[in-house]
This record gives C-alpha cells, sequence and structure tokens, in this order.
C-alpha cells in the first residue's frame, strides 16, 4: 500500500470505531499489567472473569503479595499457563515494591525486567496505560499486516518496525487496537469476513471470500 492508501485504510478503521481500546478490564496501570500477563495464551473473556473478582480482593502490588500464589490461584486457574502466571505475578509485585515504589515503570526496559513481561507486553503497556505511540504484534496484528499488506514481515519484529514506519502519524496511537480488533472479529485466520470487511476495497488478500474457509492462510 501506498502512503495514500495507508491512510485510507486507518481512516476507514477510525470512522468505524472512533475511540477503540483494549477488552481487557482495567482501572489502573497495575490492574493493565497484571491483565496483560494473564492474557498470554488466553483469551480477553477468561482474563476479565478472573480479575472482576480478583481485583476487588487485591489490586496492588502489596495486596496480591500478600494473597500470595495460594490465595491468587483460585482466581486463574481457569486460564491456560495459571501456575507459571501466578509464580511471574508475585515475582513482578515484588520488584515492583522494591525498585519502582509499588508503581508500573514507564519505561520498556524496566518493564521487559519484569518477569513475564516481553517486547508484546511492554508495548501493550506503554500504549494503552502511558499513551505511548508503540504497537504490540500479536498473531492478529501480524495476520492483518501481512494479509492486507499493511506491513508485510516475517517475523512479528519485522512486522512491528514495518507499521512504525508505514502508519501515518496521526493515527499511530491507536493503531495497536484497530488492528487486534479487526484481526480477532474480521480478518479472522480460517474464514476471513471479506465480505463485511470496511478496507476490503484495499486490502492486497489474494484469497478473498465470502464463504468457505481459507486455506495456506497466515
Amino acid at each position: 500500500m501506498n502512503l495514500e492508501q495507508r491512510r485510507s485504510f486507518f481512516e476507514l478503521l477510525k470512522a468505524n470505531n472512533p475511540q477503540p481500546t483494549t477488552e481487557l478490564e482495567y482501572s489502573s496501570p497495575f490492574e493493565l499489567l497484571i491483565a496483560v500477563l494473564l492474557s498470554a495464551q488466553a483469551t480477553d473473556v477468561s482474563v476479565n472473569k478472573g480479575t472482576r473478582k480478583l481485583f476487588k480482593i487485591a489490586n496492588t502490588p502489596q495486596a496480591l503479595l500478600n494473597l500470595g500464589e495460594e490465595g491468587v490461584r483460585p482466581y486463574i486457574q481457569h486460564i491456560g499457563l495459571f501456575r507459571t502466571k501466578g509464580k511471574h505475578i508475585q515475582e513482578t509485585c515484588k520488584i515492583l515494591l522494591e525498585q519502582h515504589q509499588g508503581e508500573v515503570p514507564r519505561t520498556r526496559e524496566a518493564l521487559e525486567a519484569l518477569p513475564g513481561v516481553g517486547r508484546k507486553t511492554a508495548n501493550v503497556i506503554l500504549n494503552t496505560a502511558f499513551g505511548e505511540p508503540t504497537i504490540a504484534v500479536d498473531t492478529h496484528i501480524f495476520r492483518v499486516s501481512n494479509r492486507t499488506g499493511l506491513a508485510p514481515g516475517k517475523d512479528v519484529v519485522m512486522v512491528e518496525a514495518q507499521l512504525m514506519k508505514r502508519v501515518p502519524k496521526e493515527f499511530l496511537q491507536d493503531a495497536h487496537h484497530w488492528l487486534i480488533l479487526h484481526g480477532r472479529y474480521t480478518c479472522t485466520a480460517r474464514n476471513p469476513h471479506c465480505q463485511e470487511c470496511i478496507v476490503e476495497p484495499l486490502c492486497r488478500f489474494k484469497q478473498k471470500t465470502g464463504k468457505g474457509k481459507v486455506r495456506g492462510d497466515i
């Protein structure tokens, strides 16, 4: 896509959803951090189911640390990898208290030093909690970027770099949410809803379909 097409792409997404945001439920940067830690290889629905109850009991680093792994477990045991995630939550809370006065750090380096926090999670926190123009490339964004021709790349790092270059600046803050929601509900992996897609005229996908499954999809 050229610049004009990319701008049109995001203008359409913005018109359809002027104020996009995460589907994870949170009321503070710390709650968002915990929710994103829990969301790896899990759905936002399953995470929200647990955090709605957990955050009523404990929604600060000290409160979660006081609960301990066993105390947190009943709230997250329906979520995949809950034992590892529970351990990471405890370790993260300890670091936040010891090194950051109980606050979520606002730098990528400090975020990625937290247990269970990689580049993608750090980008989510920087973007959603602190308003930084970052893009966290998950499977949905990777798929949309490659299928549409918006920002092709062989891996998530390459796609992120391409998006940061190719997304017009005025759309960069919200691009993460528009792309993930588009991949989650419209440009789905097995059966993309091309007939309902608002950016279909700009899309370069060669196997557009109205019915049936897509073979060889990304």
